[in-house]
């Protein structure tokens, strides 16, 4: 047997072909792989636990909230869903939910249809665009606290600018926060300037993802501006669309602030919605089990309409 031979047998028996790789050895490649994945999972750890912490430990107490007779301080004995039925049957849990879908209807399709309107007439050239859309912002950009006191200053009394102009003109003593329809109509419009500028932004990024050769191939064919904007224009952005309408629906579910700074709920419960009658329910009335099984209802909704607008987006990519 040569030397050739013998190195050879004595590599094959070290699993190492002719070829000087190893034969049934596992890769090294692979081992490192194995570790790299260690090392991700080790780095991720802390992030993910924390993020379990943080969101997961209130969302397991809140349950836990729902389904005892506790209060803010203790957890009390189990209950079952009668906090639920507790809330259902509360007196102003339906004219809460009643206003609860106009707001959200009014505060997206309302700023949904401004914002589209004005990023449409931004998107032409217009002298100090830049300035414009600046400007049109400011509703989104000033602090809530600070729009919803120039609002109270606006109409709150009678001695109040718009009331003395209604007043001057013949209208009356017009009081918005006092009178049940005018507060909600108040409240409605609030919302819609301060959320126009959210569509705004959501809009005028769409709009500037569309190709203009598309506009120009339409125009040759001698499609009107409305054809254009119904059958081409809307088309395309129906996926930002739905997105941001998908956000706005928790932005309105959720909005605290808006009709509690600005009427408290009131006059007589007209402008309560849910976000806000769970919070009366928890703070004013000390029911805390009431008060969160409220706002697991108001989840679930949220939840639900969120799924239908996603089968919406998941359609418009199809197509």
């Amino acid at each position: 047997m040569t030397s050739q031979q013998l190195t050879s047998l004595a590599r094959a028996s070290k699993g190492v072909g002719l070829g000087g790789h190893q034969g049934d050895a596992p890769p090294r490649p692979r081992r490192r792989r194995r570790r790299g994945l260690v090392t991700l999972l080790v780095m991720v750890l802390p992030s993910v636990v924390l993020l379990v912490v943080i969101n997961g430990y209130p969302l397991v107490f809140a349950a836990i909230q729902a389904l005892t007779n506790g209060n803010l301080v203790q957890v009390g004995k189990f209950i079952g869903l009668q906090n639920f039925v507790a809330a259902v049957t509360l007196p102003g849990f339906w004219p809460a939910v009643r206003f609860t879908i106009i707001f959200t209807i009014v505060g997206v399709f309302g700023s949904w249809i401004i914002g589209l309107g004005l990023a449409l007439l931004t998107k032409t050239r217009v002298h100090a665009r830049g300035v414009i859309r600046t400007l049109l912002l400011l509703p989104w950009i000033v602090p809530i606290v600070v729009s919803s006191t120039s609002w109270n200053w606006l109409v709150a009394t009678s001695t109040s600018p718009i009331p003395l102009l209604l007043k001057s003109l013949g209208f009356g003593n017009v009081l918005f926060l006092a009178d049940p329809t005018l507060a909600q109509i108040t409240v409605l419009a609030f919302k819609v300037w301060v959320s126009f500028p959210f569509m705004l932004l959501m809009m005028g990024s769409a709009l500037a993802g569309v190709d203009e050769n598309v506009y120009e191939a339409a125009r040759v064919d001698g499609a009107s501006r409305s054809q254009t904007f119904f059958r081409i224009t809307l088309p395309l952005i129906a996926r930002p669309t739905y997105i941001s309408w998908i956000l706005m629906v928790i932005f309105c579910i959720n909005d605290f602030p808006i009709v509690y700074l600005l009427t408290g709920g009131g006059p007589i419960g007209s402008t309560n919605t849910l976000v806000v009658l769970a919070y009366q329910e928890v703070f004013s009335n000390f029911q805390t089990g009431p008060g969160v099984a409220i706002a697991f209802i108001m989840t679930i909704v949220a939840v639900i309409v969120s799924l239908v607008l996603f089968r919406q987006i998941r359609k418009a990519d199809i197509e």
